[in-house]
């Protein structure tokens, strides 16, 4: 069997307020016909032409590229609804948030004021976005969780593939470790440009949103949501490698192999038992992550916490996840 695709790129975000390169910064591998190649753009924007530029050569010699970006593509259903918004509710969303995020050529941009004015918007109030800098202060966002996903907020804390995930952070979550919701942020509106960049749109599309729970033939370029620390046990580090950058490296090897063994494209599919409830939310609005086809079950010890949780005995075990490795999503 052919493989599906000629490139792999897997790209690490950052949503830092300056350039930065180094640990915690933004790294890129790209395994293709040239061989494999790590870049690590200081800026958000220096990223952006990096990945225009491989998608522009791929292009032009008419190659399959899969691009996997390490940052929610979608939230909780119902979001896009309680913003008011029109239209599917994925794409609404994107374009609100490419409307609202300001992001300068040297990393400075406002997401905890958007942050701030979705909750406005949503809640008038501290709610769903949470986290900002210290010695910051916002009307509408708080420098702590403030446990609004109650059972009577329909809004939920995490999507579907959140809970699939042991480890994964919610995407509300603006600041501190594992602050995805900023990656989201700054990460959708370069997304969505690079989607719509008019050179090559009409044969790029955004997994699952514009393809289903499947793999598309008829595009170039597939752009979907991944998560290293889903095979952080065979990440493997070459000397003092920077672990982001082995993390993108590997998975991006991973998903070479993956092709050439046949196996990429039932990724595609996500986890079959889902519903068809689930599977609407997850195409409309939530997304999934690449790769994930079955539910990970938490370690032993958080099962007892959660079930302690519910039960109300209040005789929790140590806080302890043995997925959670990078924080970064």
């Amino acid at each position: 069997m052919a493989p599906s695709f000629d490139h792999y790129v897997i790209v690490d975000w950052s949503a830092a307020n300056q350039p930065k390169t180094g640990r915690d910064s933004i790294w890129v591998c790209h395994v293709g016909p040239g061989g494999e190649r790590c870049d690590n753009p200081a800026t958000r924007h220096d990223a952006r032409f990096l990945l225009s530029t491989v998608l522009a050569e791929a292009a032009a010699r008419g190659e399959r590229a899969i691009l996997g970006f390490d940052f929610p593509f979608g939230y909780p259903a119902g979001f896009a609804a309680r913003l008011g918004l029109n239209g599917t509710p994925w794409r609404a969303l994107w374009d609100e948030i490419a409307t609202l995020l300001q992001d300068d050529d040297r990393n400075v941009n406002n997401r905890f004021d958007v942050g701030a004015m979705l909750n406005q918007r949503v809640s008038g109030n501290l709610f769903p976005f949470w986290g900002c800098p210290p010695g910051r202060s916002y009307e509408y966002l708080g420098p702590r969780h403030h446990r609004g996903h109650t059972d009577d907020e329909p809004l939920q804390e995490r999507r579907f593939i959140d809970e699939w995930m042991v480890g994964a952070q919610p995407c509300w979550k603006l600041a501190y470790t594992g602050s995805v919701g900023s990656q989201s942020l700054t990460g959708i509106p370069v997304v969505r440009a690079l989607r719509d960049d008019p050179r090559w749109s009409a044969d790029a599309r955004i997994w699952p949103f514009e393809t289903g729970l499947a793999l598309p033939d008829d595009a170039l370029i597939v752009v979907a949501e991944v998560w290293p620390s889903w095979w952080r046990k065979i990440i493997h580090r070459q000397g003092d490698e920077v672990n982001d950058r082995a993390q993108v490296r590997t998975v991006a090897e991973i998903f070479a192999k993956a092709d050439r063994a046949g196996q990429l494209a039932g990724w595609f599919v996500g986890d079959p038992s889902l519903t068809d409830e689930q599977r609407r939310a997850v195409i409309e609005e939530e997304a999934w992550t690449l790769g994930v086809t079955a539910r990970r079950k938490p370690p032993p010890a958080i099962r007892l916490r959660h079930a302690a949780q519910k039960a109300g005995t209040g005789l929790l075990p140590p806080a302890h996840n043995d997925d959670d490795a990078s924080g970064l999503h």
